[in-house]
């Protein structure tokens, strides 16, 4: 293809710290390294799929690293494949890739970089099949895509419920309490296990390693009879009891992933009280985890992230996602990012090593 001269950013699913260090770096790599035009969709895919857009100059992305959100917002309940319509006979999905096609083809686009995590992107790849020029930029806290190390986003996370934790900490140790404490994470532990590690957690149950309710209760009992007379359970917001299911908050039919986890840190706090007669608290810490000022290590592989993805655009390499391999920065294929989810094996090293010093994973 001839050079790539106007190009557009689109941020999808849910927000993430480091979006707005990606966008400046795309788009001033993109003005500044290769003199293109770059224009922003609005909200997600709800703006490519209605025309909603907006330009991108260097001014417009100038002093925006360090902000959290989006600047040019997002949606999760906007998939082109299955965009919900609401009429007389209540909700119903169609498909209007080709409407978003067009759209693509109206504002004469030459690539789209899509910011987002699973689901984002494998809408993305979808659009890539019909013909449309796709880069990928891996965006989740979850850290749950696979062909990379990790996810942007995710050590913002980390070090919000870690901080959490720690502030939990004394309270627990005054009343002498059992707090559970809740993260995100979907169907995978990531941040609960990281979390729960530099936070010193005394049990860290995540949905890879169903929990027994006995094994939990015998921890607790055995550290108050220690003396300890507090502990802090990390509990991520997939996890599961041994033979059981993941506890389901409320279901969202329009979005792109219409189950809300949650809850299952009371659920399991008023378990924990029956078995072992003492008080538990439970903090869910939500959407904290996900704003706010980006971390450093989040600033910085954003920008290699953005930098990296306007390259290919150039060189006219689609149907690919930038990734973060052995420190490196490469392209992977697309389609392989979101073929399936990456899980925290249980043989990770961090959960042997705290299994080691006695942490508790409710499986053993």
């Amino acid at each position: 293809m001839s050079k790539p001269k106007r190009i557009a950013i689109l941020t999808g699913g849910g927000d993430c710290p480091g979006i707005n260090a990606v966008i400046r770096a795309v788009a001033k790599t993109a003005i500044m390294k290769y003199g293109m035009e770059v224009t922003g969709y609005r909200d997600g895919f709800w703006g490519l799929i209605h025309d909603k857009h907006r330009c991108l100059d260097v001014e417009d992305v100038s002093g925006i690293l360090t902000l959290g959100g989006t600047i040019l917002g997002t949606s999760n309940r906007a998939n082109p494949f299955r965009h919900p319509q609401k009429g007389p006979q209540g909700l119903s999905f169609q498909d209007v890739s080709d409407q978003v096609m067009e759209n693509y083809g109206k504002q004469k686009l030459d690539a789209l970089v899509v910011i987002g995590g699973d689901g984002s992107l494998s809408i993305a790849q979808g659009l890539c099949q019909k013909g449309m020029n796709v880069v990928g930029v891996p965006k989740t806290i979850d850290n749950d895509l696979c062909e990379t190390d990790v996810t942007f986003g995710y050590a913002t996370a980390v070090f919000n419920a870690t901080e959490a934790i720690d502030k939990i900490h004394s309270t627990a140790q005054s009343h002498h309490r059992v707090m559970l404490v809740e993260t995100m994470g979907r169907y995978a532990g990531w941040i609960a296990l990281a979390a729960g590690v530099a936070s010193g957690g005394d049990v860290i149950l995540i949905p890879e390693m169903p929990y027994d309710l006995e094994v939990i209760s015998q921890k607790v009992c055995e550290r108050s009879r220690k003396g300890k007379r507090f502990s802090i359970v990390v509990v991520a917001e997939g996890a599961k009891p041994r033979g059981g299911e993941m506890v389901v908050d409320r279901v969202i039919e329009e979005s792109t992933d219409p189950w809300r986890l949650g809850g299952i840190s009371r659920n399991l706090a008023v378990d924990i009280e029956k078995e072992t007669g003492q008080e538990c608290r439970v903090t869910v810490l939500g959407h904290l985890q996900r704003g706010g000022t980006p971390v450093p290590s989040d600033r910085i592989l954003a920008t290699r992230f953005g930098c990296a993805a306007a390259d290919l655009v150039a060189e006219g390499r689609f149907g690919l996602m930038v990734a973060l391999k052995n420190d490196r920065v490469v392209p992977v294929e697309l389609d392989k990012a979101v073929a399936k989810q990456k899980l925290v094996p249980p043989d990770h090293p961090l959960i042997l090593a705290n299994k080691a010093i006695g942490v508790c994973f409710g499986d053993e």
